[in-house]
């Protein structure tokens, strides 16, 4: 309810379905705290260095999710490439994950996971604030530039943010905890996509994308990487709360 209420913005069965949503999902928050064998356990929550390294996850991945649709768009038609060529560009972020994120797991095992978290936060941070001043002049280079940066914060938080989740639990919750990185994940991404959706609703309606639509489109990509740099921003102070708590415990 919540997707499809995004979807449907400013309307207001748009405003009712995402009401409707957000009711359901308290309500079964508070059910799973009643019953003696919960599908998600929600006490796990109570240990601050858990809640806040999850909280970090599910506002990463709500922040980046969306890039690649966005800028899909914004290669196909603002700067008018074939669906080879924008993906050829758009494959620069997932290499750079694939290839640092190995190494952000094996650094964790030596230096606080928080901190290489905190680190990869920020990066993306930058390269979602490049991409708001994006433009139908921007060069190519400059968008994979965005891109390697955000493939290299990606990189660097995915792993040592994990491990700190692990780590903070006992190893009977390990199956849990792992479930719980798994959901954090899909909270953020459809999170993620459904603010792209919410934005589009609001400045282009359910309309097929021509010319005409181009600087509404352009508007709609600016916005949605503006928010999402400011949630990246406000997940590194999480990162950074986060390894407070570690320390002092």
């Amino acid at each position: 309810m919540v997707m499809y209420g995004f979807s449907t913005l400013p309307q207001i069965i748009g405003i009712i379905l995402v009401v409707l949503g957000i009711i359901g999902f308290v309500g079964f928050l508070m059910y799973e705290l009643k019953v003696e064998s919960p599908v998600l356990n929600v006490r796990l929550f109570k240990n601050r260095t858990f809640a806040f390294s999850n909280l970090a996850a599910l506002i990463n991945y709500s922040a980046t999710f969306a890039v690649t649709f966005l800028l899909s768009l914004y290669l196909q038609y603002i700067k008018a490439l074939d669906p080879q060529s924008a993906g050829l560009i758009l494959v620069a972020q997932p290499v750079m994950m694939a290839i640092f994120a190995p190494i952000a797991g094996r650094l964790s095992d030596r230096f606080q996971p928080q901190k290489l978290a905190g680190l990869g936060m920020a990066l993306s941070t930058i390269g979602l604030f490049i991409f708001s001043f994006i433009t139908a002049e921007t060069s190519i280079a400059y968008i994979t530039v965005g891109l390697l940066v955000i493939g290299l914060g990606f990189g660097l938080f995915s792993s040592p943010n994990t491990s700190a989740i692990m780590g903070s639990v006992e190893r009977r919750f390990y199956g849990v905890a792992s479930a719980m990185v798994s959901t954090m994940r899909l909270l953020g991404q459809t999170f993620s996509m459904g603010l792209a959706l919410m934005v589009f609703a609001i400045f282009i309606g359910n309309v097929q994308i021509t010319s005409a639509q181009y600087p509404s489109l352009l508007s709609s990509i600016h916005t949605v990487f503006l928010i999402s740099a400011v949630m990246c921003f406000i997940g590194i102070f999480a990162a950074l709360t986060r390894q407070k708590v570690s320390l002092d415990s």
